[in-house]
């Protein structure tokens, strides 16, 4: 990487002691393997719009079908604080590779946070924190996901790819978008893009094949299709599918033992009985073997830091 990522976060979940307990949410896996590859920029929205540490806790409250933010009891809103809070931190992020909100809080939750019904009884978690709720609505590209949801391996690695994917748009997009960029830009992530979602493969494909648009409105549609074909988690089957066909640049150059033994890998990957990066790391020797300038290219070979050990687990 030439640079690292900068990556929008919950102050929490650095381990800052900013929770209404004077506690923290450290992640073990953004403090110690991310920040070796990304610039944190923490962010407490509660803090920030001037509640104390340690403080009463706040949660949402829904009353006349109106939700909003405040201590069990419905006093101290503060509703209007996060949500300007979060529009202003919104416009503000066009840089950002990304940005991982703590779960279930009123404030940062991305997903499933309880709406509490203002008579006391019971609860819906059905509800979004209200400065992620910002955050999102005015960047719908960026990456986002929770601390929580990271503990799990594809989820983790689908996020990280969808960063480190964002990144390499923001970087295009700095240099200055050109059609031919474009397609170059586009020609690396295909595979990466069919191992996601089949379907924007061909679109994508499509779109860059015949589209009258104007450079800025093509490179818009582009990308919003792309950071949408990769929200959808790659599947053993797709990677199979997206493994056979990179095994087929190798028909001509593989005997009949070393085509036999790719093709056992990846069917040993498809029935689950080895992790993806076996049969990646036998791709890769053969294409040090047999070098091609095309598969070489390949985002979905690397897509983020051996480092980072992302494909060991499933």
């Amino acid at each position: 990487m030439d640079k690292k990522l900068t990556i929008g976060i919950s102050a929490c979940v650095m381990g800052e002691k900013v929770r209404y307990d004077s506690g923290h949410k450290r992640s073990t896996f953004c403090t110690q393997e991310l920040a070796e590859f990304a610039n944190f920029k923490p962010f407490c929205p509660e803090v920030a719009i001037g509640l104390p540490i340690p403080r009463p806790t706040i949660r949402q409250i829904i009353k006349d079908n109106i939700i909003t933010v405040s201590r069990p009891d419905g006093s101290g809103d503060v509703s209007d604080a996060l949500t300007e809070y979060g529009k202003n931190i919104g416009s503000k992020l066009s840089q950002f590779s990304g940005f991982i909100f703590c779960a279930k809080s009123p404030s940062c939750g991305m997903e499933r946070v309880k709406v509490h019904h203002h008579h006391g009884k019971g609860s819906d978690s059905n509800g979004v924190g209200f400065f992620a709720q910002q955050v999102m609505k005015a960047n719908p590209l960026l990456p986002a996901e929770e601390n929580g949801r990271l503990n799990d391996a594809v989820i983790r690695e689908n996020f990280m790819t969808r960063v480190f994917t964002y990144q390499k748009w923001l970087d295009l997009q700095e240099s200055g978008i050109t059609k031919h960029k474009l397609i170059q830009f586009h020609s690396e992530q295909k595979y990466l893009v069919m191992s996601h979602h089949i379907e924007s493969y061909r679109q994508l494909g499509k779109l860059l094949g015949s589209a009258d648009l104007e450079i800025e409105a093509l490179a818009q549609e582009y990308i919003t299709g792309l950071m949408e074909a990769l929200k959808n988690k790659a599947s053993r089957k797709s990677h199979t599918n997206t493994l056979h066909h990179i095994q087929g640049y190798f028909k001509k150059q593989l005997d009949h033992a070393k085509r036999q033994e790719l093709s056992d890998e990846i069917d040993a990957y498809r029935l689950g009985l080895t992790p993806l990066l076996v049969p990646l790391t036998l791709i890769k020797h053969y294409l040090l073997e047999f070098p091609n300038d095309y598969l070489k290219q390949q985002a979905y070979l690397n897509p983020h830091p051996k480092a980072l050990r992302l494909r060991y687990g499933y």
